[in-house]
Formats: C-alpha cells, structure tokens, sequence
C-alpha cells in the first residue's frame, strides 16, 4: 500500500512540482522549436537526434501529431482571422479559444484534407507511420504508467498537469490572447499581439505580434527588451552544431538599368514585407496629411482625427463603425483612396500558399505596372524604386 500511494521514489510534493515545472518546460520547448519554427516554418533545421528526441517527447507528453499541428498552425498563417482560420478570437470569440482551444486543434486536425493540403514536408520514416502517428495517444498512456509508478497516486496529479499544459498554454492562451489583447510592434494584416515581452512561460510563443510580421524567422524577439527563450536554445544548440537557423534575406538592394520587377525582385520582396508595408504605410500616411487639409471642410474634424490611427490598423482589427469613418474618409480623397488600395492589394503578395513563383512575378511586375500608371507621385516612385530591387 506505501509502494501504491508513495511509488518507487516517494518524492515529496515540492520535488514532485520541480518535475512539473522542469517536464512542462521541456513540453514548450519542443512545440515552439520543433513544431513551429523547425517543421512549420522551416525557421531552424536541426541535427536528427534533436529532431527525434522532440518527436519522442511530444508523443510521450501531448500525443500530438507533427503532420496535424504543422497543418492546423499552416492554415491559421494562410487564412488568419478568416472563417476558414482553426481558430481565431475574433470570429468564435476570446472566451472561444481560451478555454476550448484544444477542442479546435482537434477539430482541425481532424480535417483529412486540411491535414493533406498545409501537412506536407514532415517526417515520415517508419516510426512516424507506425508508432508516433498510429498510436498517438498510447504514448500519454505509457507516461501515466511510468508516473504512477514513480510516484505512486501522486504521478496521476502530476500527468493531469501535464497534460492540461500545452492545451491551455498553447491552444488557449497563444491563440486566444495572442490574437485578442497585448502590444503591437508592426501592423500586419492579423490581429497578431505580443501577449508580454518576456517569452519565457511558453517559450518564446507570446511575441506573437514579432512572430507573424516575421514567420520565417527562428528569432522572435525584436527589441532590446524582448525575451525569446526558444532563440536562446537554438543558440546554445547552434554552438553545439545540433541547429542551423535559417539565414536573413540580404539587405534590399537596387540594380541600375532594371526597370521591372524579376525573380530576384520577387524573393526580396518577400523576404522584407514587414520593411515594405511600413513604407507605404508611411506614403500613406503623407497622403493623408496632404489632403486633410481640403477635406477638413467635408469630413467632422473627430472623424479625420480618427482616420489617421485607422489608416494605419489592420482592417481585421476594425469594428464596424471604424470601416464606415474610413471608408467616408477615402470617399473624399482619390489619392488617399489609391493608395489604401494598392497597399491591400500588396499585401496578397503573400498569401501565396498555392501560388507558383512564375505566377507570383507576374502579380509583382502587374502591381508595379499599375501603380506606375495610375497612382500619385509617391507610389509611383515607390514601385519604380521596388521594380529595381535584386
């Protein structure tokens, strides 16, 4: 009955909560180097021994899948804040995704054809196919065995909190209020937020506004206050030759006598948006105060005061009032108007899941072509300047 309720070791609670705390990290770890920097975004590539002591890890912990998470996290990228995102705050509500996130992953992941379509390039050796995809949930099974053992009845509360980690840490907290409350570095087109500036309880993760602006990057951190405790792993493991993180796209750079856009201009383009949206959010923003003036005499001096912070925001992040004083604004102002246009239909550049390079450049080389010929002088000169880099 001692070795049933005290187990093998008969650790005392304060060690049995060092094991939670030092288990759970690792848990984190795994999902955020792993999962989504190394598998989902190609941020990071790491030594096969690494790579398989995450997988073996996650099965004996969460029980996920690689190929389903990589799917539902792709697709959340490819359609965020959309109806068709797995799970977005802003279209099933905060309360939503905070406390039932793990029963959205699920849903997705049981999406065959979600999981077909964004789930490609994992691993699939043989105990992929066989142990880790097959038997996904039998692993959480042998963790539970092995605790009860250890530690007696006491195991199965560490396994409860275990298991309740990543669901509401990751699947709750990230994607809820990832999505939903915090600050903003960069207006990219998601409700995207950093939660808090230290990354430490989940890993990195809560610098979700830093992540999406720059999703293939294995660095989340941007400024000198930010934590990133992933990077700090991934530094440590790159010292010891077990991680090659991805490199930076070379700085842009303009090409003298190219006068459209090619496959060069096409990879710079994309590999520097958060640089590129930030210019034109700024010719935009000289537009308006280019014409505030004219219109003050048309629009309510609140509305326009308004206008300059709503230019700026990502329209996902509009109430319904903001879009109607933004769109009575651009109403009043072609130049205005062309610009805010141009800057959305640049922003598809890169939402380009299905999109070949060939069809992308001709996206590119039309954009330039048009806002050449139709804009005002500062887009102009903006996508002249763009067409020249290489």
């Amino acid at each position: 009955m001692q070795w049933l309720t005290g187990g093998m070791l008969a650790w005392s609670w304060w060690k049995l909560l060092l094991v939670g705390l030092a288990t759970t990290h690792a848990t984190i770890v795994a999902v955020t180097i792993y999962l989504h920097r190394c598998q989902t975004h190609r941020a990071v590539t790491l030594h096969p021994v690494v790579t398989h002591g995450f997988r073996f890890w996650l099965w004996l912990t969460t029980g996920m899948v690689t190929k389903e998470w990589v799917a539902v996290h792709r697709c959340h990228h490819a359609h965020c804040e959309t109806a068709r995102d797995p799970h977005s705050p802003l279209q099933v509500g905060i309360h939503e995704v905070l406390w039932r996130g793990a029963e959205l992953y699920r849903n997705s992941a049981g999406d065959r054809g979600l999981v077909a379509r964004f789930g490609g390039g994992g691993p699939d050796d043989w105990l992929e196919r066989n142990i880790y995809g097959r038997y996904s949930w039998q692993g959480v099974g042998l963790l539970l065995a092995i605790e009860l053992a250890l530690f007696g009845a006491p195991g199965l509360t560490l396994w409860a909190f275990q298991m309740m980690w990543i669901p509401f840490l990751a699947a709750g907290v990230v994607n809820g209020l990832g999505h939903y409350v915090g600050y903003r570095n960069f207006e990219c087109k998601e409700a995207a937020t950093n939660i808090l500036p230290l990354g430490v309880l989940i890993g990195g993760e809560e610098l979700h506004n830093n992540h999406h602006t720059f999703p293939t990057s294995a660095k989340f951190s941007v400024r000198w206050f930010e934590v990133d405790v992933g990077w700090a792993y991934i530094c440590l493991m790159r010292s010891l030759g077990l991680a090659t993180p991805r490199k930076a796209p070379p700085p842009l750079a303009r090409r003298s006598c190219q006068f459209a856009p090619t496959l060069s201009t096409l990879n710079s383009v994309l590999g520097h948006r958060a640089i590129l949206m930030r210019e034109l959010t700024v010719l935009k923003q000289a537009v308006f105060q280019a014409e505030r003036q004219r219109m003050a005499i048309l629009i309510p001096k609140a509305v326009l005061q308004q206008a300059k912070v709503l230019l700026q925001r990502a329209p996902c992040r509009l109430t319904g009032a903001q879009r109607e004083e933004l769109n009575q604004v651009l109403a009043h102002s072609e130049c205005l108007h062309q610009m805010h246009m141009a800057q959305k239909t640049f922003e598809t550049l890169w939402e380009r899941s299905s999109e070949t390079q060939e069809q992308l450049l001709a996206r590119l080389q039309q954009w330039c072509t048009d806002a050449e010929r139709e804009g005002p002088r500062s887009l102009q000169r903006f996508a002249r300047q763009l067409a020249s880099y290489g």
